[in-house]
């Protein structure tokens, strides 16, 4: 136990550092950005919340001025200013706080893209909203702090980036845990309450206050024993009732309410008491004496408000305009403090960032002395005020303890003290009351040895009609492609139901896993499967049996082969709107469905439990069958979206339940939108918890707007809104359901009644009229693809190989008699890369190789393939063309070098580029070699030769072989060459080889080369010259890039005077070099 203690506090010390950091660092965030100390207030425009726009925003810019002069005394010059974010929920049909969680997180999103989120923000009250920014998971996550004058719910609780100026429902929790085990001279201690929660019309405060003590998880209700009462008719049945567990009955609202309670109960008992929560109503202090409905009551309220203000909208002012008029001034407070540390250890860090600016602090503000505590929630001292409106006690939140209260106070009740919390029980029961009790006792023991005799001779006759497995050799593939029906095991282990098609008696069926593995059934299981064996109706898919395999048992249904209808509406391809925005079509599906269920009710299934649309599958001929149901032992129900709202608060199943569910999908059905469809609110989560908790009748439904249709379509909505009402009891049944519809169906075709052939036959003619068009679609579709398909292979390939690829599926390999190669690759490309990002040197390669398959594009020639800086071309492959595969890889050369020579590097100004080119003549093989990624390679000695040519060259020069110099002599074209002599290379040893240097006649405007003495100390003048254009660039862009090795140093000469004693091989020039005409 002692080491579960330290534990528990070393983590909660740790929370609350954490807590501390974040918000110093969010203070030293907004100090040191240089954008303006502005706040965004993000709340109601609606006046009828006392949190409004309108009310607040006057208070916000008073709290500026006075936050103004007050750094005016210490000497900062700095003002607060405030953007103003007002909205309004008309467009919900639950508005204010039930419906402000959207529109609050769209204003944020809106500021957080644009940047404009500020230092602070204050709002919102709401706690859905305020909910949806701090949560960890699904909050925003914003690096700014929010100070809120409301958000009371316990979801709000420990956020390191909120602070509450009011006290939350945290803090009323705590009060009654704490304050019902006090033994005061007036009271004893108390553990057994009931808590009131209304069902509508409740304040914001009063739904979380009411809602943090009926929490399951909370202290107060695993502290005591505690029992919720819901609504008007709860509470009459609680005072009608002679049996009570408790005296005390807490409950929230102002003394009008408290009054109309009493009315609707009539009589009170006298040793009862009402504990009323009315936290933020200063009227217990203006009158001197209550009214007689106040009798019996304890009301838990503030301590009395003096609200230190002379401003013109005093009128408005209550305790949420003060909080967000005090909040300004916590802020302002936390940034001067801050400001003047900074200024008195002149600007350095002093040590201060682990002190939380908004938690344990206190300050006075336009309502008085606030104190905050580790989490940045507010605490009070709370005023219990009794029958004559004085003050009984006071309660301290930060001590959890009472810290002073009246002497010999009077009280209404016996012996001039509080009541005690369990009632009195009467000694001894009358005759009357004993004759009742044995009667009843009489009747409960007939009926039960009935019904256990009913429910046993019911077993018996449902389990004489018994079912057997199906052998497995029964159930053969769906299709010929489909040969065995082994299952992957890591499929079948990583969901809950594995679904295997086959075909069983001819009949195409689907295998659903059972949640049972050796096929051993309890009764109730066998019961199920047995009932499913009767049910055989044409909107229900038909039970087969169970097969059981090495693997599991599973049950074997009727397969509907067009999948389920949410997959048809979300498939506009193939079922176009011109088919399913039809009206008639989409009461046909809603009346099939209605029918189905209609069926399953009144059979001995009584619930389907797991109704959506994903259960309701559509078969060859456009019928709706409902799927899933029965097997309630064997299969979950789970909670999503098309789950009844009662069933999302409380586990179970019902018939209304499916009501509702189906009113989900019929609106699915006429909107063909996704399930639970809202413009506003797309978070799937979000939608579970706002059903799950309404706000008083503001239910959260999906959109269905009734502007602009039809009668029918209105009739149709109105059947729609019945089916997913609130309350159960006045959502219809399937029988009413399935009879409005016959009726809007009928009155379509102006016909009393249509017979089920008629429907099936008018809707498969409806169905037929739009494959033509669709096929013409897909065909259209289908040639685009192949197109696009056709110009990516010859794009990657030569057109003489895809189109053999296509034609016979394969590509012989192909010798060449001759053929002319080119390589080329970047001098210095290490150098380069040195100094340059991974980024930047895709993006050189990248504009440099796109310049040269341009120039490709207009030679004869064929590009085989780049591998990082190398680039190979050849010519004569593989489509031979005589000579002129020699003649057109010159021309391309040159034209290459032309290029070159004007080209400057992006990142690098003023750095030239530089490359060395081979060029060799002769045989080679050329394939596909692999099939994933194939790639056309070409192979033999003249490969080697060309790749021996290009690195035995030098920067900014075409080196050309003899048997290439002797093709192009053969040609009518005369090139210009340099004899360079023999050279060595590797594999071949000594041979002549060029230069090739242009074309008599031609405009190639050629890069000068450097010479031999030159090119010993190119690479270091290449890299002196990237440190030069770097610097040139700035200084930030140097350090960014790794600086050169200790050997190479920066020049002292300026950088003009590099530039002009550069050596000429480093500018773009025309070279008139002798050359021999060929």
């Amino acid at each position: 136990m002692k080491v579960s203690v330290i534990r528990m506090s070393s983590l909660l010390y740790l929370g609350v550092l954490m807590l501390a950091m974040v918000a110093s660092d969010m203070i030293d965030d907004c100090l040191n950005s240089n954008r303006s100390y502005y706040m965004n207030i993000v709340l109601l425009e609606d006046n009828t919340y006392e949190w409004s726009m309108p009310l607040v925003k006057a208070a916000v810019e008073q709290a500026i001025l006075a936050d103004k002069q007050e750094n005016d005394k210490y000497g900062l010059d700095f003002t607060l200013t405030a953007n103003f974010n007002g909205f309004n929920t008309n467009l919900y049909k639950r508005q204010g706080c039930g419906s402000s969680t959207c529109e609050g997180l769209t204003i944020l999103k809106k500021l957080n893209a644009n940047g404009e989120v500020g230092c602070v923000m204050l709002g919102p009250s709401c706690t859905y909203a305020t909910y949806q920014l701090v949560d960890e998971n699904i909050g925003l996550r914003l690096t700014i702090p929010i100070i809120s004058a409301g958000s009371f719910g316990l979801s709000c609780d420990y956020k390191p980036k909120l602070t509450r100026i009011l006290p939350p429902a945290r803090k009323i929790c705590d009060f009654f845990l704490h304050f019902m085990n006090e033994t005061l001279p007036f009271k004893e201690p108390w553990s057994r309450f009931y808590v009131y929660k209304k069902t509508n019309n409740a304040s914001e405060d009063c739904f979380w206050y009411i809602n943090a003590l009926t929490a399951q998880t909370n202290k107060f209700m695993l502290g005591t024993n505690t029992e919720p009462i819901h609504g008007e008719e709860g509470l009459k049945k609680l005072f009608q009732s002679p049996k009570r567990h408790s005296n005390i009955l807490i409950l929230c609202g102002n003394t009008d309410e408290m009054i109309s309670v009493k009315e609707l109960v009539g009589q009170i008992p006298k040793d009862f008491l009402f504990i009323l929560i009315d936290v933020y109503n200063p009227d217990y202090y203006l009158n001197t004496t209550s009214s007689a409905g106040m009798e019996s009551v304890l009301v838990v309220t503030l301590p009395q408000r003096n609200y230190t203000s002379s401003s013109s909208f005093n009128e408005t002012i209550n305790d949420y305009v003060a909080g967000y008029h005090d909040g300004t001034l916590l802020f302002g407070k936390a940034l001067r403090e801050r400001m003047l540390s900074m200024q008195k250890y002149n600007g350095t860090d002093n040590g201060s960032l682990g002190d939380n600016p908004f938690g344990n602090i206190s300050f006075y503000g336009m309502g008085g002395h606030y104190v905050l505590d580790e989490y940045g929630d507010r605490d009070v001292n709370f005023s219990i005020i009794y029958t004559s409106y004085k003050t009984l006690l006071l309660f301290d939140t930060s001590l959890n303890k009472t810290i002073n209260y009246t002497q010999n106070p009077t009280l209404p009740w016996a012996g001039n003290k509080l009541p005690p919390d369990e009632p009195k029980m009467p000694d001894e029961f009358d005759m009357q009351e004993i004759i009742v009790i044995v009667l009843s006792l009489s009747v409960v023991v007939v009926t039960g040895v009935a019904l256990i005799f009913y429910r046993q001779n019911r077993k018996e006759r449902c389990l004489q009609k018994k079912w057997s497995h199906i052998e497995p050799h029964l159930i053969g593939p769906l299709d010929e492609k489909e040969v065995s029906l082994k299952i992957d095991e890591d499929k079948r282990k990583d969901s809950i139901y594995f679904r295997q098609r086959g075909r069983y008696d001819k009949k195409p069926v689907i295998m659903k896993e059972l949640k049972t593995t050796e096929g051993d059934f309890t009764e109730d299981q066998r019961i199920e499967l047995n009932t499913l064996l009767r049910i055989d109706y044409y909107n229900l898919t038909k039970f087969y049996g169970t097969v059981k395999f090495e693997y599991g048992v599973y049950g074997v249904f009727e397969l509907c082969q067009r999948g389920s209808l949410r997959y048809i509406l979300s498939d506009r391809i193939s079922y176009p709107d011109e088919t399913f925005m039809d009206m008639e079509f989409k009461i046909s599906v809603m009346y099939d469905i209605a029918k189905g269920m209609s069926y399953l009710h009144s059979s001995n299934i009584a619930v389907h439990g797991r109704l959506k649309s994903s259960n309701c599958v559509v078969d060859n001929r456009m019928v709706v069958k409902i799927t899933d149901f029965g097997c309630n032992t064997m299969l979950n129900t789970g909670k999503d979206l098309w789950t009844a709202p009662e069933h999302l608060r409380k586990f179970g199943v019902s018939p209304k339940g499916d009501v509702y569910s189906y009113a989900i999908i019929a609106h699915e059905i006429v909107m063909r939108q996704a399930p639970f469809y809202t413009e506003y609110c797309t978070d799937v989560r979000e939608k579970i918890y706002r059903l799950q908790h309404p706000i008083g009748h503001n239910v959260f439904r999906p959109d269905l707007n009734f502007e602009g249709v039809s009668d029918r379509e209105i009739e149709l909505y109105t059947l729609i809104k019945n089916c997913w009402e609130e309350d159960p009891e006045l959502r219809p049944d399937f029988k009413r359901i399935e009879l409005t519809l016959g009726n809007i169906f009928s009155n379509l075709h102006n016909q009393a009644t249509e017979t089920y052939m008629d429907n099936l036959i008018r809707r498969l003619q409806m169905y037929s009229r739009t494959l033509e068009k669709l096929v013409e679609e897909r065909t259209a579709l289908y040639k685009a693809e192949r197109d696009r398909a056709d110009r990516l292979n010859f794009m990657l390939l030569p057109g003489p190989v895809v189109r053999s690829l296509k034609e016979t599926g394969s590509v012989e390999p192909e010798l060449f008699e001759e053929v002319t190669i080119y390589f080329s690759d970047i001098v210095g490309f290490t150098t380069l890369c040195y100094y340059s990002t991974p980024m930047e040197v895709v993006d050189m390669l990248n504009e440099i190789y796109k310049n040269f398959d341009s120039i490709l594009d207009h030679h004869d020639v064929y590009k085989v393939e780049t591998i990082g800086d190398a680039y190979m071309v050849a010519s004569g492959l593989p489509k031979r063309n005589g000579n002129r595969h020699a003649l057109d890889i010159a021309h391309m050369a040159l034209d290459i070098l032309s290029f070159v020579g004007t080209f400057e590097l992006e990142h690098l100004p003023g750095i030239p580029l530089w490359i060395r080119i081979g060029v060799h003549s002769g045989p080679c093989a050329a394939g596909v070699v692999g099939k994933k990624m194939p790639r056309y390679c070409l192979f033999g000695d003249t490969v080697n030769t060309a790749s021996r040519m290009e690195s035995t060259g030098l920067p900014l020069r075409i080196h050309v072989s003899q048997s290439t110099i002797n093709i192009l002599q053969r040609t009518d074209c005369k090139f210009e060459y340099e004899k360079r002599g023999e050279t060595y290379l590797k594999g071949k040893g000594k041979m002549m080889t060029y230069w090739l240097t242009g074309v008599t006649g031609g405009s190639y405007n050629l890069p000068t080369p450097p010479s031999a003495e030159n090119f010993q100390s190119l690479q270091k003048d290449l890299a002196e010259m990237i440190v030069l254009s770097l610097e040139k660039r700035g200084g930030d862009s140097f350090k960014k890039r790794k600086t050169l090795s200790t050997k190479i140093r920066r020049r002292e000469t300026n950088s003009s005077a590099q530039s002009d004693s550069l050596p000429e091989y480093f500018h773009l020039a025309v070279t008139e070099n002798p050359s021999t005409y060929l």
